[in-house]
């Protein structure tokens, strides 16, 4: 049995970019003190959900990517031979802006990037004022726990970044997320299991708690690994509080999944042109 310990993080605004990155580097050592072996923090994980108001302001909570926070997240992925996947605000340059995830591997090297594609811009989500859709594609990682692939929040209501990662070989994909209680409330726990059901493999969905002093959005938590047959592994997590949730995710399931649902053997690229059409 090929087992990955994995771990997800959810938690609430600290008040503070620094007691932020502080608490998420306390997270990290509790879950390489239960074993794990990857890790994935909530969507723009060192800052509010700042994307409910529109200010300028908040531009100031981006940074190169490798950058400080990338840097000092290596030195502990080294330290701690962890893989962590660390959702970042990057300036590529001045007034470039986008919604990023850094990959590090276990020995601390950065390994890339993917940059959120999907880009919404409805009240309460103003992600348009800051930042760029992205422009990388869908690249999957070859990390020390295996292939790793990043889709981040709103990517999750598109199918085709979920197909690309599994055609690119993903075992797991991490899908950090910023989800109030409301009208996406009904999808969180139905589309995630539907995509690992879909293009078999794990998916580690990640939401943050709590209602910020931005707005009024009410993040539900919830977070939890679904498995190949749209699982969840051992529940899910709180719908209100913080919690680091660890879990063991068997990989030879892919095997046993994939040769009973022969999904890649059968689908029919030659007749999907017309899709990407506009």
């Amino acid at each position: 049995m090929t087992n990955v310990r994995a771990a997800l993080v959810q938690t609430n605004w600290t008040g503070d970019k620094e007691s932020m990155i502080v608490a998420h580097e306390e997270y990290t050592r509790a879950a390489a003190a239960q074993g794990a072996q990857v890790i994935c923090f909530q969507e723009l994980f060192y800052g509010p959900y700042f994307c409910q108001v529109q200010d300028a302001k908040f531009y100031e909570y981006a940074e190169s990517v490798p950058g400080p926070t990338v840097e000092r997240f290596q030195a502990l992925a080294a330290e701690l031979g962890m893989v962590v996947v660390l959702p970042v605000y990057e300036e590529e340059m001045p007034g470039v802006l986008y919604n990023t995830a850094a990959i590090l591997d276990a020995d601390g090297s950065y390994l890339g990037k993917y940059r959120k594609m999907h880009v919404p811009q409805v009240k309460g989500f103003w992600e348009k004022f800051y930042f760029r859709p992205g422009n990388l594609g869908w690249p999957v990682f070859d990390t020390a726990v295996g292939k790793v692939g990043v889709n981040i929040c709103y990517d999750r209501h598109f199918p085709e970044g979920w197909r690309a990662l599994g055609l690119a070989g993903a075992e797991i994909v991490f899908n950090p997320s910023a989800t109030s209680r409301g009208l996406s409330n009904y999808l969180w726990k139905l589309e995630q299991t539907s995509a690992a059901v879909a293009n078999e493999y794990f998916v580690g969905a990640i939401n943050r708690v709590g209602v910020e002093d931005l707005g009024d959005n009410d993040f539900y938590g919830t977070s939890y690994f679904a498995d190949p047959e749209g699982k969840f592994v051992d529940g899910t997590a709180s719908d209100r509080d913080p919690e680091l949730l660890v879990r063991d995710l068997d990989l030879d399931m892919l095997k046993v999944v994939r040769e009973r649902w022969q999904f890649y053997r059968d689908r029919r690229p030659d007749a999907y042109g017309p899709l990407t059409q506009a």
